[in-house]
């Protein structure tokens, strides 16, 4: 399936727009990944662990998607938007929603 974040495909035809898909993941965040990235903060590195943590819901949220826009019949999502927003009541949570558009393309 083809994923783009324009609302087009170069060289290809959208034949129908079927619907908007979406996939999410809610990722929290444990006191030993706090622990490291408190250090690393300080000392001004990067957070490697965040730095996954974020990559997997970013994969989830895209997966998720995808298999949405399948089951409808669909076989490319176009004008895809990642969103980040923090949850919770002291934001110890952090969800990644990804939509776009499904559409048949020929």
């Amino acid at each position: 399936m083809i994923i783009t974040t324009t609302p087009t495909l170069e060289g290809k035809r959208i034949t129908r727009y079927i619907g908007l898909v979406n996939g999410e993941a809610i990722i929290g965040a444990n006191l030993v990944k706090d622990f490291f990235a408190n250090i690393s903060d300080i000392v001004g590195g990067r957070s490697g662990a965040y730095e996954q943590g974020l990559r997997e819901a970013k994969s989830i949220a895209i997966k998720d998607m995808m298999d949405q826009a399948h089951r409808l019949g669909a076989n490319a999502i176009v004008g895809v938007d990642l969103d980040y927003q923090t949850i919770g009541g002291n934001g110890s949570m952090l969800m990644v929603s990804a939509n776009g558009t499904a559409v048949i393309i020929e």
